[in-house]
């Protein structure tokens, strides 16, 4: 029994001397100093004047990584045989790429091209009646006048007839939409075809027309052929043909001669 007591002080002693040697302030110094340690470390470390910038671009990339994950997730897989040569097909047969409406592909094509004779050779016909200039002669003006029943009307267009007086194609002058074909009593058949940018040609005297309202014509397609007409009888068979830039008559043999 005396042992055992004896071993049971022992142990009591040893824990005791153990919990005293933890609650020393020897021990809580130790540990304190390893707090402040690792405490200081953090602190130098973020106190680095790239941590910051750093930490921001990492955040950054995660994001944009995140943004570029989802749209190529919602991204439509694109058609292969799809390519620029269909595109182009497409636009000169007249027919319209996704998204287009008709006025704006007639747009794109006349936008690159030039005002040319609606005749296939300009050789072959001569300008019998000029557009009226206000700063022409007096002369030159009383040559461009249009005489109707005693009636003196300024030309706003040129006319153009062979010297043999033959009948010859009219042609489009500009690839376009046609936004009239219609017979007038006193100037024949007449044809406008819309080109785009507020540029619009008119035909008149014209017989055997062969397009209609609403057709797409590409520059040099017939449009009719020329004949004669009540209000300028006296040029015999000719196209009347004038110019219009924003709803106003310009002089085609102005244009002409640039082209």
């Amino acid at each position: 029994m005396s042992e055992q007591n004896q071993n049971s002080k022992n142990k009591s002693t040893t824990s005791s001397s153990a919990t005293s040697a933890t609650n020393t302030p020897e021990a809580s110094k130790s540990m304190q100093g390893a707090q402040a340690v690792q405490t200081s470390a953090w602190r130098k470390l973020l106190s680095k004047k790239w941590v910051f910038p750093a930490l921001y671009m990492a955040a950054a990339a995660i994001i944009l990584t995140l943004v570029w994950v989802y749209q190529d997730m919602n991204q439509q897989p694109l058609d292969p045989n799809k390519d620029a040569t269909q595109v182009e097909q497409q636009v000169d047969s007249g027919t319209l790429a996704e998204g287009k409406t008709n006025d704006e592909a007639v747009e794109v094509v006349a936008s690159n091209e030039t005002l040319g004779w609606p005749v296939a050779d300009a050789q072959d016909v001569d300008v019998v009646m000029s557009f009226y200039d206000d700063k022409a002669s007096k002369e030159e003006q009383a040559a461009a006048m249009v005489e109707y029943k005693q009636t003196f009307t300024p030309n706003v267009g040129i006319d153009l007839a062979r010297k043999d007086q033959k009948a010859f194609d009219v042609l489009a002058a500009m690839s376009g939409k046609v936004t009239r074909a219609e017979q007038n009593p006193k100037t024949g058949f007449v044809v406008e075809i819309d080109h785009g940018n507020n540029l619009k040609t008119v035909y008149q005297s014209l017989v055997d027309l062969k397009v209609k309202k609403g057709d797409t014509v590409k520059k040099g397609d017939a449009l009719a052929t020329a004949g004669r007409n009540e209000l300028e009888k006296n040029l015999g068979v000719h196209v009347h043909f004038e110019v219009y830039d924003d709803n106003k008559p310009v002089n085609p043999s102005t244009l002409l001669a640039k082209n």
